[in-house]
């Protein structure tokens, strides 16, 4: 195993973290050493452009616009 220091970590940063670990029963090391195998063992997909834009409205539900009718065919 290695060792790893961390310096210059917010006050506010070290009591979440110490109130997270806290609360999952774990030692502050433990809890950091889980957080840090988390973020190396996750292999998110890339996404393109359409599937953020897909996320980010999903939660409004179906919502349909209505179309306006044409009334010349479109310019080339």
């Amino acid at each position: 195993m290695s060792t790893l220091t961390v310096r210059n970590i917010e006050p506010a940063i070290k009591d979440k973290l110490r109130l997270m670990a806290a609360a999952h029963g774990h030692s502050m090391a433990e809890e950091v050493r889980l957080i840090l195998r988390r973020a190396v063992t996750q292999n998110p997909k890339p996404r393109g452009l359409g599937s953020r834009i897909h996320a980010r409205f999903v939660a409004m539900g179906d919502v349909v616009l209505p179309l306006p009718e044409r009334s010349a065919l479109p310019r080339l």
